[in-house]
């Protein structure tokens, strides 16, 4: 015989029932103490009255104030850079970011190095002009035209020069120039090679950006983006022979109008080299001639000495300035590729407790984050490897969160784990507890994966992107996490296994 059930609605209404006495009780008992209090300080001296009440209304507002910093939602501007980041491109800053990296990751060598040519460079005092632009825009023929020893190889082909090559020229007012001839951008597979020139570029006192027709929208935007560093910016229009007389006044003159706030100086020049020309012979034949072009510079020349009068030491400043901007931007990108591997051994390690911790349970629960402890490990020690701090407010709030989220989907995530096993035919007679273990593996790997992906991406532990990507991670977990999480579980199963068990 059935035990009759009490009705729901019998039980909700007893329970708001004496909840509603209790409030009444508490606020009965609340108003009498306040009047009592009231009693009592009216009867009290004024002397002791005042500062009794000051005392009292500090305590209030402080424990107001208390309450609203621990329970109010994490905002953007909680999220602050991650430890050692420098807020600017300072010099001391730096170097201990670099330092910290280094200790961290031998990759972090090179930013050193970058430091130590800007310290070369600026002892040695000569003055350095780069010339940057897309490739076949007639660089290197600039190069052999500005230094007269110089010598480097021009090629048909787009693209020739492969690394970044100095030589030294000389101003018309006598003082030398080490110029840079660099590899040319927007060449196919030569992503490597742009970076190399653009980093030369940022190293040097003044920039040549070279062109041989109208900018093209990356063009415009490299054009702009070296303009940022305040360094002296020479906009050169290449092989303007090549152009009809209408042709390169309309050019020169978009340039005026686009470029006035960008560039300091924008000249004309036609590069040396040979050339072929076709001549008519009175008989009617046509003789093709190849002879040296003859290179006109002046301008630039003229340009270059009027940007770079001041000297290096009026240089200098802008150039350490774009340096140091570089380093600091690659020493981010080392930092987050650092976080990134420490991330993912984080998340296996935690992933393997909560594997054998699911494991060692009797009856696993149907809340498959039932391993608080573990949660609130994990979430914190990505953030600490993120250099973003949370609140422990916050990482409770994000657990109990996910809590909802992975009850939704737990029956989605066993039947995966339960796939998952065919892979692995040894597990499939291991019972329930095998299943659960790899839906906890699955459950932390994704919460692992989402924590990490959101502090990477928005340096602040935002719960709804966090939820959002461990829905998707939990439905769709793919092949290979299934299988690295059912290894886990098989590695974790026979180390049990093989511990000898005590009587």
């Amino acid at each position: 015989m059935s035990t009759p059930r009490v009705p729901l609605r019998l039980v909700l209404f007893a329970v708001i029932a004496i909840g509603g006495v209790l409030l009444v009780g508490f606020l009965v008992g609340l108003a009498n103490s306040l009047l009592e209090l009231y009693e009592r300080m009216t009867a009290l001296p004024l002397l002791l009255r005042v500062p009794l009440l000051a005392a009292l209304a500090l305590a209030v507002v402080a424990t107001g104030v208390l309450a609203w910093r621990l329970m109010r939602p994490a905002s953007r501007d909680d999220a602050k850079a991650p430890v050692g980041r420098p807020v600017a491109a300072s010099r001391d800053a730096i170097e201990v970011r670099v330092a910290e990296l280094q200790a961290r990751d031998a990759s972090a060598a090179s930013l050193r190095d970058e430091l130590a040519e800007l310290d070369r460079r600026r002892v040695e005092g000569d003055c350095h002009v780069a010339l940057f632009g897309e490739i076949s825009t007639g660089k290197s023929s600039l190069v052999r035209a500005l230094a007269a020893d110089a010598a480097p190889d021009v090629d048909a082909l787009g693209g020739t020069t492969r690394a970044v090559h100095h030589f030294r020229g000389r101003l018309p007012d006598g003082r030398d120039l080490v110029l840079a001839d660099m590899p040319g951008t927007a060449e196919v597979d030569g992503l490597q090679r742009e970076q190399l020139a653009r980093d030369e570029a940022l190293r040097a006192h003044a920039v040549v950006y070279v062109v041989a027709s109208d900018l093209t929208r990356q063009q415009d935007a490299e054009l702009r983006w070296l303009a940022t560093f305040g360094k002296p910016l020479v906009l050169v229009l290449n092989k303007a022979d090549q152009l009809g007389g209408d042709e390169r006044a309309q050019l020169l003159a978009r340039f005026d109008e686009r470029y006035r706030d960008v560039v300091r100086e924008r000249v004309v020049a036609r590069p040396g080299g040979r050339e072929r020309i076709e001549r008519h012979l009175a008989d009617g034949s046509v003789e093709t001639v190849e002879r040296e072009r003859e290179a006109d510079v002046g301008a630039l020349r003229e340009a270059l000495q009027r940007l770079t009068r001041g000297g290096t030491e009026a240089l200098e400043p802008a150039r350490e300035a774009a340096v140091l901007a570089r380093v600091a931007e690659r020493s981010d990108a080392i930092a987050a590729d650092i976080a990134a591997r420490e991330a993912e051994a984080t998340i296996a390690r935690y992933t393997r407790r909560a594997v054998v911790g699911a494991m060692a349970a009797v009856a696993p629960g149907s809340d498959v984050l039932i391993q608080g402890a573990l949660g609130t490990g994990l979430v914190r020690e990505l953030a600490r490897l993120h250099g973003v701090p949370v609140r422990e407010l916050d990482v409770e709030a994000l657990l109990a969160r996910l809590g909802l989220t992975v009850r939704n989907t737990t029956a989605i995530v066993l039947a995966i784990a339960g796939n998952a096993l065919k892979a692995f035919p040894g597990l499939g007679t291991l019972g329930g507890g095998v299943l659960h273990a790899i839906a906890y593996g699955l459950v932390f790997d994704s919460l692992g994966r989402a924590v990490a992906a959101t502090l990477a991406e928005h340096a602040r532990l935002d719960q709804a992107d966090t939820e959002q990507r461990v829905r998707a991670l939990l439905a769709e977990p793919g092949q290979a996490r299934l299988e690295r999480v059912a290894r886990l579980v098989l590695e974790s199963w026979r180390d049990r296994e093989d511990t000898p068990r005590k009587d």
